[in-house]
């Protein structure tokens, strides 16, 4: 948990006697400018701050993005054998039924690279800060195509209950960045092998969305459960062999996001066991709907 805060006490000269109201009301223009001073400082200093929160944010989601690209290079690479393959088979083999398999395989690889360019180029291509309402479950799927290869990779599981809800009032980048971190957090809580269960579902009684992902992995200690959303603070002793996780900033980005949503970020753990993190989101009113028609 954070350390409390040293806490300061101002102590004012005492007042001073008839005789000396002079100095006393010097005293009391230089006080009345110190505190101006101040805080012109602390607001120069808290700007300084957002500035750099905006400038850490942004990092991250390039950082992201630099991840997902070295992922789905591979995959192109591994679709567009496939193509080619197939290609090659459907002109050495004049019968119908060869190149019918043939055109269809090569359909099937395209439609799939069509499939995750436009998942990356969403991710690319949306930088503002806009909340709007917003088909989560496009959010998700398009989320776990990124993702995909590096499930199969390490054969995870993934088990995905999208129901139907209303429209959540987010920004969809921001919320994919958030699910493709814890994502890829329970990716590397297992070894190979091992399932996600990832689900989406609507809260009536709390005119909410809630976007569950639990795994099965090795779960965190209750003691380090209160800090894991602290700055820079980390269970994990750096990047993987895939070169992500391990700079602690991952969950603290995480809780801003959903905090600047109006949302809650819950997380409960069991060591042994696996983790589930419970993102809930407001639903669009009709006003925000109507806003954006």
């Amino acid at each position: 948990m954070h350390e409390p805060e040293n806490s300061e006490t101002e102590f004012l000269p005492e007042e001073h006697s008839q005789n000396d109201d002079s100095q006393a009301g010097d005293f009391s223009e230089v006080s009345e400018d110190s505190s101006v001073s101040e805080v012109s400082d602390i607001a120069d200093q808290q700007l300084q701050i957002d500035l750099l929160k905006q400038q850490l944010a942004e990092a991250q989601k390039l950082t992201a993005l630099g991840e997902l690209v070295g992922t789905t290079t591979h995959e192109f690479n591994n679709i567009l054998m496939t193509v080619l393959n197939y290609a090659k088979m459907g002109m050495r083999h004049r019968d119908d039924q060869t190149r019918d398999k043939a055109f269809d395989k090569i359909l099937a690889a395209s439609q799939r690279a069509a499939k995750i360019t436009n998942a990356v180029l969403g991710m690319a291509r949306n930088r503002s800060d806009v909340i709007e309402p917003t088909d989560l479950g496009k959010v998700i799927d398009d989320a776990l195509v990124l993702l995909e290869r590096e499930m199969s990779k390490y054969r995870i599981s993934l088990e995905v209950d999208l129901q139907d809800v209303p429209e959540t009032q987010c920004n969809g980048n921001q919320i994919q960045q958030v699910l493709l971190n814890l994502l890829t957090n329970a990716r590397q809580a297992m070894e190979i092998g091992g399932t996600i269960w990832v689900k989406l579902e609507h809260l009536a009684e709390e005119n909410m969305n809630a976007l569950t992902v639990r795994d099965s992995g090795c779960g965190i200690a209750q003691e380090e459960l209160p800090r894991i959303f602290d700055p820079f603070y980390s269970t994990k002793a750096g990047p993987d062999d895939s070169g992500k996780g391990g700079t602690g900033l991952g969950l603290s980005s995480c809780l801003n996001i959903i905090d600047a949503h109006q949302g809650r970020l819950k997380i409960e753990s069991t060591v042994g066991v696996g983790t589930q993190f419970t993102i809930l989101l407001p639903i669009a009113s009709e006003d925000d709907q109507k806003a954006v028609a």
